[in-house]
């Protein structure tokens, strides 16, 4: 069986590929409700760790800490930066191998799928545009630590369009260019892509790996402590999950009219008494944080002559302040899809099926590369190995490589990796910055064996050594180095990302900034 899964930061929702269908897969919940969507929560219960939907149970229980949007974390660290719930700790790659692995419980034993024994679930996985390759590659090492068989990653407003494409130009015979708006629970992803037939070409991103429907719901929890006087350092972990899962109810209750919200302060503390907020201020706080979203539309609107549709999906894309500003300033142009919430599982639930015959040529949404020396070491240059907006290969096709190759003055090799979202006028990498680990590399052949050459001081060599660097990036964008000594004829390969990050732990469920951007110029 063949699955589109989007691992939201507030839902995961799947789609089935089923024999030119795709519907949404519904799960049972405790109570026996029925929901088009599994909970991507963590939680500790009696010092036991508890995931889904018994988390989901739990979250009002005063014995129980429940957290969510680990998601929003995935870019920053890696699989052993430790996550502390409730005093819990254990490594994220482990957290989210058992929460992939409670939903593959759940989809066997709580859906309305009906899945043989030993039947194997293959999966096309969602993630934004804007991620980074330690996001990408968490994602697939914790499904398939679980137990799927993930046959690939695609951009999430990419796997959109494909859901655009099935849904709006089954007959079309000319090409088209639309925008995909995904504005989900944690990040806001905007591609555009041109759409022939059943060819889809992406042919740019932006994207704001920090904003979604998260900040509306902390925005909204702000206000609602503010006008109870109520000190948010005050509340525990537990009780600023519950405020802000209130939040998000309530605004997802809003409409055009809607004036007041009441927030139901009791669920943090039976004596709490509800507070009113404005819907007026709610919007103007929010507001600027939607204006950012704007900013990456005009970039992508200016790189085209015709645009048939800015294509508006992901579930904090229903706060109504957001419709109305894109048609304020796109008029006709916006159409909101009617699976606001699950189109980019549909998509991927396409992309999964081989029948639908559909193409899409996806590309790298930000610069990779590595900091060098130059001028004999006077200065650092960064060479930029990927550049943003090169063609990443499909399905079947060999992956890019990239290969450097020089002589190597010094007796070890130390490699700075990084990520950007773009690069200065003089070459060097600006917007937002993914530092990864230092990668070193025994130039000097004498310590091919040594297990902690990261100890050994650098010095220059007096014979020079042949060195080759060979770098490989996959279908979904996974990057690895092989690095060689060509004149003593042996290798290290490497995967890329931030591994170490082990140093300061990860204490979902506090109160974060709300983040201030700095527009465009």
């Amino acid at each position: 069986m063949r699955l589109g899964i989007d691992f939201g930061t507030t839902r995961i929702v799947v789609a089935a590929s089923d024999r030119g269908n795709y519907p949404i897969v519904s799960f049972e919940a405790p109570e026996g409700e029925v929901h088009d969507w599994y909970p991507p929560l963590s939680g500790v219960a009696a010092g036991r760790r508890i995931y889904g939907w018994e988390a989901w149970a739990a979250q009002s229980g005063s014995d129980s800490t429940v957290v969510r949007s680990l998601k929003r974390f995935l870019s920053g660290s890696g699989p052993q930066t430790p996550v502390d719930i409730a005093g819990e700790t254990a490594p994220l790659a482990q957290i989210l191998g058992e929460l992939a692995a409670a939903l593959l419980v759940a989809l066997r034993e709580r859906s309305n799928l009906t899945i043989l024994a030993g039947e194997k679930l293959e999966v096309m996985l969602g993630v934004p545009a804007s991620a980074n390759s330690n996001q990408r590659f968490l994602t697939v090492e914790a499904f398939r630590s679980a137990g799927f068989d993930v046959i690939g990653l695609l951009n999430e407003p990419s796997a959109a369009s494909l859901e655009y494409g099935h849904s709006h130009r089954e007959k079309a015979t000319q090409k088209d260019t639309i925008l995909v708006y995904d504005l989900g629970g944690g990040t806001f992803d905007a591609s555009l892509v041109e759409l022939d037939q059943r060819s889809h070409a992406v042919l740019a991103s932006e994207g704001i790996g920090t904003l979604g429907g998260d900040d509306f719901d902390q925005i909204l929890a702000e206000m609602a402590l503010e006008a109870s006087s109520l000190d948010a350092g005050g509340l525990s972990q537990s009780q600023w999950f519950r405020l802000v899962d209130e939040a998000r109810r309530k605004k997802e209750s809003l409409h055009p009219n809607s004036r007041r919200l009441t927030i139901e302060l009791e669920l943090l503390n039976p004596a709490f008494t509800p507070v009113q907020v404005s819907v007026a201020e709610f919007y103007r706080r929010a507001e600027p944080l939607i204006a950012e979203t704007l900013h990456a539309v005009d970039d992508l609107c200016a790189r085209t002559q015709s645009l048939e549709a800015i294509y508006v999906t992901g579930g904090g894309s229903e706060l109504p302040l957001v419709t109305r500003l894109l048609r304020e300033r796109y008029k006709s142009k916006v159409r909101r899809s009617p699976y606001t919430r699950a189109a980019t599982a549909i998509g991927l639930a396409i992309c999964a099926d081989k029948s639908a015959d559909y193409v899409l040529r996806d590309h790298f949404t930000r610069y990779f590369g590595v900091w060098r020396e130059a001028d004999g070491g006077a200065r650092i240059r960064f060479d930029p190995l990927f550049a943003k907006g090169a063609a990443l290969p499909g399905e079947g096709e060999p992956p890019l490589l990239q290969e450097r190759e020089y002589l190597a003055v010094h007796n070890i090799g130390h490699f700075r990796y990084l990520e950007c979202s773009r690069l200065s006028e003089d070459g060097q990498p600006a917007g937002d910055i993914t530092v990864w680990d230092e990668i070193c590399f025994p130039f000097d052949a004498t310590l091919a064996g040594d297990a902690d050459i990261e100890s050994i001081p650098v010095h220059h060599v007096s014979q020079p050594q042949r060195i080759g660097e060979s770098y490989r990036c996959g279908t979904g964008g996974e990057l690895q180095v092989t690095i060689a000594n060509l004149d003593a004829a042996y290798t290290r390969t490497f995967r890329l990302g931030r591994w170490g990050a082990k140093s300061t732990p990860i204490v979902p469920g506090k109160l974060r900034k709300t983040p201030v951007r700095r527009k465009k110029t």
